[in-house]
């Protein structure tokens, strides 16, 4: 009898445990839609963490839920080096083994204050580096859509829900947290850029190491003058706009923009003896200026410190920099989707946010959407004017 109890009991576990992963699945697929109203949902995950019974069940719900909310990649990974949907696979999954194993080691049997502090633990890990290198789909994100305009009070807020939802007053936090939702769904302004600003996005197609040529960048220089024709002063471009930026490559510009009253910012590339450099450039009739380095490229497709070759990560520099005298904070495409270069951005007060990116290699998944609705979010909960600018091929 005593073995039917316990096969009847470990049944009864299995099947809670593949319950909660389900669901975890569920929030990580609706959570991370592309649509900023829905990112929300993402803060359940750690109610279905803290019931998951054991730290290898940790593990499953948080795979679950990364797995979900990252299922752009494999097809990403796939365009992006011309490969089979194996080599997008195993990145797929050697991505989530991190946030698992962080949620698995945090999680407690222990009741009481003990498990919220551990998923505070959990939720900072995944939030800095290194392990904040690939710590995407953080449900922190979903503040700026919970609490528009509170600002640090705000991501205060939203850690203290995350951490309640862990305990017996979860369901008082969700209902909080549901009409909160609602109210902001109602009452939704979209970021605005400011006055003056205008960002044109593009659809050049593009390949592995290869950059905006010379017949796109005029037509990318003509997009420009008509935006500036129509009142713009500043034009803010996606990632790569620029392509490979040289001497020639600055004459050119100039050339074209002589006698236009306007300031460009765009994505260029400079390269090094030793891998290149992504950054936001600015160029005018009168010259130009390399604004801001890239701080934390894609790994592994960018970013490959074991290599000679890459692209530089910076981490800690130019959280904010200078333009015509306002503060300017730039996520350059990766860093929409971390938690640290932004909340790195806001302690240095910026008064404009600039989003960019170069979404050639996404393919028909959802990871530009998510992307645009990342940089909404926390624009909107610190109430900052935005400049967004992707490359996206239909």
């Amino acid at each position: 009898m005593g073995w039917l109890i316990r096969f009847w009991s470990s049944r009864n576990r299995a099947s809670r445990l593949a319950s909660l992963a389900t669901a975890a699945a569920l929030l990580g697929l609706l959570g991370w839609s592309g649509n900023p109203t829905t990112l929300p949902l993402a803060l359940a995950f750690p109610a279905l963490w803290s019931l998951a019974g054991s730290h290898i069940g940790a593990a499953l719900v948080a795979a679950a839920y990364f797995l979900a909310a990252s299922r752009g990649l494999p097809e990403g990974v796939a365009i992006f080096f011309d490969s089979d949907l194996l080599m997008g696979l195993m990145l797929w999954v050697g991505a989530s083994l991190g946030f698992a194993a962080v949620h698995s080691a945090c999680w407690t049997s222990q009741n009481g204050w003990r498990v919220p502090i551990r998923y505070l633990i959990a939720n900072a890990l995944m939030s800095l580096p290194p392990l904040g290198i690939v710590g995407w789909a953080n449900p922190l994100t979903a503040a700026g859509i919970v609490f528009p305009g509170w600002g640090w009070l705000g991501l205060a807020m939203t850690m203290v829900t995350l951490m309640a939802a862990t305990t017996k007053y979860r369901w008082p936090a969700f209902v909080a947290v549901g009409v909160l939702s609602v109210a902001a769904s109602v009452l939704w302004v979209e970021p605005e850029s400011p006055p003056g600003w205008t960002g044109l996005d593009t659809d050049f197609l593009a390949m592995r190491e290869q950059y905006a040529d010379h017949e796109q960048q005029l037509a990318t220089i003509a997009l420009v003058k008509t935006a500036a024709a129509d009142g713009a002063s500043v034009v803010v471009l996606p990632e790569s706009a620029l392509g490979i930026w040289t001497p020639t490559t600055e004459a050119l510009w100039r050339a074209y923009l002589a006698g236009v009253p306007v300031t460009v910012l765009g994505g260029g590339v400079v390269l090094q003896n030793k891998g290149y450099e992504n950054l936001m450039i600015t160029v005018t009739s009168e010259g130009s200026d390399e604004l801001y380095r890239q701080r934390m490229p894609v790994p592994v497709s960018m970013w490959q410190p074991w290599t000679n070759q890459g692209a530089e990560a910076t981490l800690f520099h130019d959280a904010v920099v200078d333009l015509d005298g306002r503060r300017i904070a730039i996520l350059l495409c990766y860093e929409q989707l971390l938690v640290w270069p932004v909340l790195h951005s806001a302690l240095m007060q910026p008064d404009i946010v600039v989003a960019t990116g170069n979404a050639w290699w996404t393919g028909s998944t959802n990871i530009l959407q998510i992307q645009r609705a990342a940089s909404v979010a926390w624009t909107r909960l610190f109430n900052l004017p935005l400049a967004m600018a992707y490359n996206a091929p239909s």
